[in-house]
């Protein structure tokens, strides 16, 4: 459920629904899909969430790959955890754990207006001895836990150091760390000072299963929590026994705890003011407030060294990790000079040679199959003249031609993106440019022996293949991964929000072109002609075979290869709408209205021009077009953005 689908279709329908309907749908819909074969791979593959080593740290001894972490509660029975692992995560908070069950005493709301989940408690959990049974199964994933252990609401602090003695215990074989939520109002200062450094000294008296120590503590302060009471406490507590501390997610109401938006000011007045008493050193994670990558940025800059997501997944998307990670990586090398470019020999300028190869042999090909449609090798394998074909049937070669008009097109387009992803992306050490490259090459190249499907060797696609082949293999060698220099967008404003809609039509032309292409190879390999076609040509498979006994395998040559080079286009382009769309993008944009235009303008043309105008046979393309011209249109503003100066940076921790 990637932005794209979720922006445009899924929020609506799910927001249309009960909250908590729509939840337990969401969850357990990715959930599923995570556990059958193939599932992770395919949400991998969605969101292709790249793991930067500039991402990685280490947090009181626990290596994390990002600098993201996910809600307890927005996620409370970890149905979807496997799923959610794959969009970027860092680690994943599990709780709040209480010794005994606290159950929910209404329903949840959802205001989409002020962007805000109201829970009626947020502290409602099915208990410590439940949650360990549960951590007891397969997590699916191998992400850090966080456990979350909170006292009981009406307990006093003897009684709450002994529930969290019982849960450090219970819980410390499955923690990578607990946050200790144990703060409230109702206790005076000495008390709680007593209380935290019991639970420490609790801590300490415990080793982990494996002998390497107590697990890091991190002290929870709710998001209501006084400023002016934390600041006395800040001023009493020994910091050096404490991993960290967690600026929570929730302001509790008279009607529950509202978890949005709003609490991103709160979470910036915390954490400026635990940064100021407490120095560079100690390691902070916020909650609260997060909704955009620009929300993270902001709390990065207020002192937070790791955020951690709940209502901003709901309101903005599965993306959300993703694109806050790629904002943090930008912040981290702005100021960066870029690295030399390569040199054209090294391995983007043969990526750009084959794509320039492929574009001047589309033109030829078209040029063939305008004019003369058959080669001298094409009738030496018949045995048979041009004109006795036309004699035959004065349809075929206009048939013959619209295959091989289309191929060239085809081709053209193919060319156009591949120097486009060369020397934008393959140059500049974009992963996602040689994902691309890498599958539609071997994808194009395998097509090659779809054309041996019925015994016809085509000599001259064959002296293609080998010239070009070696130019694909020496791009391949030596790309180094880099982080992109352009300026990622941070904001959900109308043009992001707009983007999706123009990205889910450039996603849905990709898959279309691609199942075309492989209806098109297996009709090619096997049956040949669709009705549509014997009705334009006004003959039965029969009746051409007896024209002459290889005019059909020389036909299904044609059909194979083109269909062969559509997948292969369609695998490029559609790797570019998955990954490639970002604000300010403008090469982007320009390669697909370039990189679309000859293909959809030799399938047009050559039909036209022959007289096969089967609505039905064209109806396919004309949706294709559809998807093209909506996804140019709508994708404009975003992409075609000039940078806007912004403020802030990021240290790495």
């Amino acid at each position: 459920m990637p932005d794209w689908s979720y922006q445009t279709i899924f929020r609506p329908l799910l927001f249309s629904l009960p909250s908590e309907i729509a939840r337990d749908f969401t969850l357990n819909a990715m959930g599923s899909l995570s556990k059958i074969p193939g599932g992770s791979f395919v949400i991998r593959t969605l969101g292709h969430m790249e793991a930067s080593p500039l991402l990685e740290s280490e947090l009181a001894g626990i290596r994390l790959r990002y600098p993201v972490g996910l809600s307890g509660s927005l996620d409370p029975n970890g149905v979807a955890h496997r799923a959610i692992a794959q969009f970027g995560i860092g680690f994943i908070e599990i709780g709040p754990v209480t010794v005994e069950e606290i159950e929910r005493r209404g329903q949840i709301v959802r205001d989409a207006a002020n962007e805000e989940i109201l829970y009626p408690d947020a502290y409602a959990n099915p208990g410590l001895d439940a949650t360990v049974q549960r951590m007891k199964r397969k997590q699916g994933h191998r992400l850090p836990l966080m456990l979350r252990i909170r006292s009981m609401p009406d307990s006093t602090s003897e009684e709450a150091l002994l529930e969290q003695k019982r849960m450090l215990e219970a819980l410390e074989p499955y923690a990578a760390g607990f946050y200790i939520d144990v703060l409230e109002e109702r206790w005076g200062l000495d008390e709680t000072v007593q209380l935290l450094e019991a639970v420490v000294q609790t801590a300490k008296e415990m080793k982990s299963g494996e002998g390497g120590g107590a697990k890091p503590l991190f002290l929870y302060i709710p998001l209501d929590y006084p400023l002016p009471k934390l600041e006395r406490l800040l001023d009493r507590l020994r910091m050096e026994a404490w991993a960290g501390m967690v600026a929570g997610e929730a302001i509790r109401t008279e009607e529950g705890s509202a978890i949005g938006r709003s609490g991103k000011q709160a979470s910036a007045d915390k954490l400026r003011l635990i940064r100021g008493m407490c120095g560079p050193e100690v390691k902070l994670i916020a909650c609260g407030g997060i909704h955009e990558p620009r929300d993270a940025l902001d709390l990065l800059q207020a002192g937070a060294s790791y955020v951690q997501l709940h209502s901003g997944l709901v309101y903005s998307g599965p993306g959300l990790p993703k694109r806050i990670n790629e904002a943090i990586v930008y912040e981290l090398i702005r100021n960066e000079a870029a690295p030399a470019p390569k040199s054209f020999w090294t391995h983007w300028g043969w990526m750009c040679l084959l794509g320039i190869g492929m574009m001047i042999g589309g033109i030829i090909a078209w040029l063939i199959a305008a004019t003369t449609v058959v080669l001298p090798y094409d009738t030496q394998f018949l045995g048979m003249a041009k004109a006795s074909l036309s004699q035959a049937n004065p349809l075929l070669l206009g048939f013959m031609s619209h295959d091989r008009v289309t191929l060239a097109g085809t081709m053209i387009s193919i060319g156009i993106l591949y120097f486009q992803f060369a020397y934008h992306g393959l140059r500049h050490g974009l992963h996602w440019a040689k994902s691309a490259l890498l599958m539609s090459c071997i994808v194009g190249f395998s097509s090659f022996f779809l054309y041996l499907g019925y015994g016809y060797f085509d000599p001259l696609h064959a002296l293609a293949a080998a010239i070009l082949l070696p130019m694909f293999i020496l791009s391949m060698r030596g790309n180094e991964d880099l982080p992109p220099r352009d300026r990622p967008n941070t904001a959900n404003d109308r043009h992001w929000r707009r983007a999706q809609w123009g990205q889910l039509m450039m996603v849905m032309l990709g898959f279309s072109l691609a199942v075309g292409g492989l209806v098109i190879a297996f009709v090619g390999v096997t049956r040949v002609f669709v009705p549509q076609d014997l009705q334009y040509l006004c003959a039965t498979p029969q009746m051409l075979a007896d024209i002459n006994d290889r005019l059909i395998p020389l036909i299904a040559h044609d059909r194979a290869g083109f269909g062969g080079a559509l997948f292969s286009n369609a695998v490029a382009l559609l790797a570019a709408a998955l990954w490639g769309i970002n604000k300010g993008q403008r090469w982007l944009w320009w390669t697909f209205l370039i990189g679309g235009f000859p293909g959809f303008l030799a399938g047009f043309s050559i039909h036209w021009a022959i007289g096969y105008t089967s609505f039905i046979h064209l109806l396919p393309a004309y949706f294709a077009f559809g998807f093209y011209a909506a996804g140019l249109l709508l994708l404009y503003p975003y992409m075609m953005a000039k940078e806007e100066v912004q403020g802030g940076s990021v240290d790495k921790e």
